[in-house]
């Protein structure tokens, strides 16, 4: 999924990932369901079911946590060389009323300068912004955030979200899939300019 295009349509979207693909020719005698989201802005790795039977099975997988995502993110500041994980409780409202989810990730730095780090992320479970919010409460916002900001920076150094959904692993019937999507070239460039690429 590109960046800018929403999974659903929403109330302000026109266009959404659905709409673009549902005329396409892998869904010529079927119609796509959404199992799981991405962000608006993020890029990356996104799974669409083409009939109602794989539509429940992912959803049971991803419910018991037997679907593995792996995303990349360049952030703020530097990160704790001992910050391995993050457990929250996320706080958001629904109807007036104040709902608490506990969120895990994992995270791991791939490389990082005074400025800025590139991370491996894994969220364990699957909050809405999960990974947004937890990289906000420990201070390093992901760049290109205009939710979740620790820089208070009106001046957005990205109009882009370096967050990219990079891997997804599963297992049916004891056979194992593995689906990357190359980071899109706005991220490349972003790692090279702030001195993060190998």
């Amino acid at each position: 999924k590109p960046t800018g295009i929403p999974v659903q349509s929403g109330t302000k979207s026109f266009k959404n990932i659905i709409d673009i693909i549902k005329n396409t020719k892998y869904f010529e005698n079927s119609k796509p369901f959404i199992v799981h989201r991405l962000d608006k802005e993020t890029s990356g790795v996104l799974i669409i079911a083409k009939n109602r039977k794989y539509a429940q099975l992912f959803t049971s997988l991803f419910r018991i946590r037997k679907i593995h995502k792996t995303y990349l993110a360049i952030v703020y500041g530097k990160v704790e060389k001992s910050k391995k994980v993050m457990k929250d409780d996320l706080i958001y409202y629904e109807n007036n009323k104040k709902i608490v989810q506990k969120a895990i990730s994992n995270l791991k730095i791939i490389k990082s300068n005074d400025g800025y780090s590139y991370l491996e992320l894994n969220p364990i479970t699957g909050r809405k912004h999960q990974l947004r919010k937890q990289l906000f409460n420990i201070g390093n916002s992901i760049i290109g955030d205009k939710k979740y900001n620790t820089k208070n920076n009106t001046k957005m150094s990205s109009k882009n979200l370096m967050l990219h959904s990079y891997e997804i692993k599963f297992k049916i019937n004891e056979k194992k899939y593995t689906f990357r999507a190359t980071p899109p070239d706005y991220f490349r460039n972003m790692l090279k300019v702030k001195r993060l690429n190998f």
